[in-house]
C-alpha cells in the first residue's frame, strides 16, 4: 500500500496485470457456469441472461468503445439505475482500461454535471431521456464527446462488431495492457459535509477486495441468487456486482428500491444486501402486523417470539439447541417465522446491512424470527468493507471481525484504522486530502470512531466528527441514540443535537401510518397531527424508553417533533440514505433554537 499521497492525476502503470478487473471477467466468462448471471424483469416474467450471453454483450460493446476511439485512461460517465446494462458496461469499460465515473440516479444537474467535469468524462452512458436531460441541463461539460443511452447500445455493440471483424485482435491487446496498478473507477463519495470526493480504485483493490470477500467462510457462494437494489455508483452495490462475477452467484436487479418488498416474492433470494432504512421499515411493519393480531393469533405469536427469543440467545453463544426447544422451533417457523421470511421471497439464508449502523434491537428482532442479518462495516477508500459479522460468528452490535487479510487497529483518539491492499489511491485532484485520509504512515484514517474486543469484533461508536461535546465537556455519540429512536415504529428518523450545547435534543419525524393507527386512524392534516398533544405525548413514551438506560449526560432533555420528514428533494438525505446533518440543522435552524430557548 502507498504510504505517500499521489499527484493530482490519476494514476497509472503499463504491463498486463493478473489482478485486474478485465481477468476476472475473463475467468467469469471462460468459466463454463450453467446457472444464470443475472435475471432480469420483463413485464410479468424474469428473464435469464446466461454467462455466455452476457461475455458476448461485453465483447461488443468494448469493441464499440474501442471503435469510438476511447483509449486506457479516459473517463466515462454512468448515469443509471441498477440495471444489466449498467454492469455489462461497467466490465465493457474496464476491459479496455477506460475510467467509469459513476452518478447517481437520483443526483441533481449540478451534481450530475460536478461528476462528469471533475472526472474530465469523453463518454457519458445514461439511462434515459430524464437522465439526459439532466446532462445537459448542468452547463458544458468540456471533454464530453460521446453521449449514449441505453436504448442506444444495441447500435453500439453493431459497431462493435465491425470493429472486431476488421481488428480481431484490438480488445485482447487493449486488455493485456491494463496492470494491477491501473486506475479502474472512480466512486465519488456521498457528500455529507461538502462537495463529494473522488476515490480513486485501483484494478487491484477491487479485485482482492472480492477475493477477499469469498474467503469469508459460509458466505455467498456460486449457489445463491442476491436481490440487487443498491445504487451501483455507490461502492457497496458495486461491490456486490463484481463480487457476482468472481464467485458466479446469480444476480437479480431491482431497479426501484421501492418495489423490493414487492420483487422478493417473485425471486426468492437467498441473499439480500441492504442498507439498514429497508430493514427499519420491515421491522416497522412486522411489528405491527404482530400488535394488531389479538386472540388465539397473538397467543401464538408471543409463543413464537419466546421459543425465538430463546434459540436466539443460544445461536448467539455458538451453543447447539436442546432436542425440545428445537422441536418448538421448527414449529415456530412453520406457524409463525415462515410467513413473515414469505414476504422475503421464502428462502432468504440471511441479509447484510451495511453503508450505515443498523440498531441492535432490530438485528436481534429478526434473528429472533430466524432471519439473520449480517451487519458489515468499510469506507469507500478501503474498496468497500473490512469487517463482517458470519453465519457462524456474529456479535448483535458490532460489525463484526474484520475479513481475511485486512488489517485493523484503534488510534489513540479511538479511531479506526485500516491497513490493506485494498486501501485506495487516494481522492483525484486533492492530494492535501489523500494525505489527511492516508497519514503519515498509510494506514487509512476511517474517520469513524471504534473499539475492537478481545475476540477481534469491531464495535463503531460513530462517525469521529459527529461526536459531540456537550457544554459541560461530556462526549456523546449521537448515532446510538438516533437508532434507538428508530427502532419505535413511530418514529420514522432522528437528529440528536448538542454540540456545545448544555444538554442533548432531539429532532423526530413520524411514522405516518403507524402513528395515525395509534391514534385510531385519525385523518387530520400530517402537519396539525405532527403538533398534537396526542403525538407528543407518544412519542414522550419512546424516548423515555431510550433515555432510560442512559447517563444523565447523554438523555434527551427535550425534544420537538417536525412537521415533515427528512428528504431527498431537500438534500437532507445522500443517494445511499445517510442523513446530511448539516443540511437537517441549517433546514431547521429555527426548531432547534426553541429547544435551547
Amino acid at each position: 500500500m502507498a504510504t505517500e499521497a499521489p499527484a493530482t492525476t490519476r494514476p497509472t502503470t503499463s504491463g498486463p496485470g493478473s489482478r485486474t478487473i478485465p481477468a476476472l471477467w475473463r475467468k467469469a466468462a471462460s468459466a463454463g457456469r450453467t446457472n444464470p448471471a443475472y435475471l432480469v424483469e420483463h413485464g410479468d416474467h424474469w428473464h435469464a441472461v446466461s454467462w455466455d450471453e452476457a461475455a458476448t454483450a461485453v465483447e461488443e460493446l468494448a469493441n464499440g468503445l474501442l471503435a469510438l476511439g476511447l483509449k486506457k485512461g479516459d473517463s466515462f460517465g454512468i448515469v443509471a439505475r441498477t440495471t444489466l446494462e449498467w454492469c455489462l458496461f461497467d466490465f465493457a469499460l474496464g476491459s479496455i482500461g477506460v475510467v467509469p465515473a459513476p452518478v447517481y440516479p437520483s443526483s441533481s444537474a449540478k451534481d450530475t454535471h460536478y461528476v462528469l467535469d471533475h472526472s474530465e468524462a469523453i463518454g457519458v452512458l445514461v439511462e434515459d431521456d430524464e437522465q439526459l436531460a439532466k446532462v445537459r441541463e448542468g452547463g458544458e461539460i468540456p471533454r464530453l464527446e460521446h453521449v449514449y443511452r441505453v436504448a442506444d447500445l444495441d447500435e453500439l455493440r453493431a459497431k462493435g462488431r465491425e470493429f472486431a471483424a476488421a481488428n480481431p485482435s484490438a480488445l485482447a491487446e487493449a486488455s493485456a495492457a491494463i496492470g494491477d496498478e491501473d486506475l479502474f473507477t472512480y466512486i465519488y463519495t456521498s457528500g455529507t459535509t461538502g462537495p463529494p470526493k473522488a476515490c480513486m480504485i485501483l484494478n487491484r483493490n477491487y479485485y482482492d477486495m472480492v477475493s477477499k470477500v469469498d474467503q469469508v467462510p459460509a458466505f455467498i457462494g456460486p449457489e445463491d441468487t442476491v436481490l440487487l437494489y443498491l445504487p451501483l455508483a455507490h461502492n457497496f452495490g458495486r461491490c456486490l456486482h463484481l463480487l457476482g462475477a468472481y464467485v458466479g452467484f446469480t444476480t437479480a436487479f431491482c431497479p426501484d428500491p421501492l418495489r423490493v418488498g414487492e420483487v422478493a416474492p417473485a425471486v426468492r433470494p437467498t441473499v439480500l444486501p441492504s442498507v439498514p432504512r429497508v430493514y427499519e421499515k420491515v421491522h416497522t411493519a412486522v411489528l405491527a402486523s404482530f400488535d394488531e393480531a389479538t386472540g388465539v393469533k397473538r397467543k401464538l405469536i408471543d409463543w413464537a417470539l419466546d421459543v425465538g427469543r430463546r434459540a436466539s440467545k443460544l445461536r448467539q453463544a455458538g451453543e447447539p439447541l436442546p432436542r425440545g426447544l428445537a422441536a418448538q422451533h421448527r414449529l415456530a417457523d412453520k406457524l409463525v417465522y415462515s410467513k413473515v421470511k414469505k414476504k422475503l421471497g421464502g428462502r432468504l439464508r440471511f441479509g447484510i446491512s451495511g453503508g450505515a449502523p443498523l440498531a441492535k434491537e432490530i438485528a436481534e428482532f429478526f434473528h429472533v424470527l430466524d432471519i439473520p442479518i449480517l451487519e458489515g462495516y468499510g469506507t469507500t477508500e478501503c474498496t468497500t468493507a473490512s469487517n463482517v459479522n458470519m453465519l457462524g460468528r456474529f456479535r448483535f452490535g458490532t460489525v463484526g471481525p474484520a475479513i481475511p487479510v485486512i488489517e485493523l487497529r484503534v488510534a489513540d483518539d479511538g479511531e479506526v484504522l485500516v491497513n490493506s491492499s485494498t486501501v485506495f489511491a487516494g481522492y483525484y485532484k486533492d492530494p492535501e486530502a489523500t494525505r489527511a485520509v492516508l497519514g503519515d504512515d498509510g494506514w487509512l484514517h476511517t474517520g469513524d470512531i471504534g473499539s475492537i474486543d478481545e475476540d477481534g469484533f469491531l464495535t463503531i461508536t460513530d462517525r469521529k466528527k459527529d461526536i459531540l461535546v456537550t457544554a459541560g465537556g461530556k462526549n456523546v455519540a449521537p448515532q446510538n441514540i438516533e437508532n434507538d429512536l428508530k427502532a419505535s415504529k413511530y418514529v420514522s428518523q432522528a437528529v440528536v443535537l448538542g454540540d456545545k450545547r448544555p444538554y442533548v435534543a432531539a429532532l423526530i419525524t413520524l411514522d405516518e401510518p403507524e402513528v395515525r393507527k395509534a391514534l385510531g386512524g385519525t385523518e387530520a392534516a400530517f402537519e396539525e397531527l405532527a403538533a398534537s398533544d396526542e403525538v407528543r405525548q407518544l412519542v414522550q413514551g419512546v424516548v423515555d424508553d431510550v433515555n432510560r438506560d442512559r447517563s444523565r449526560f447523554e438523555q434527551i432533555k427535550r425534544f420537538t417533533v417536525l412537521p415533515r420528514d427528512f428528504s431527498a428533494e431537500e438534500d437532507e438525505i445522500t443517494p445511499t440514505l445517510k442523513l446530511r446533518r448539516r443540511v437537517v440543522q441549517e433546514h431547521f435552524a429555527d426548531e432547534i433554537e426553541q429547544l435551547y430557548g
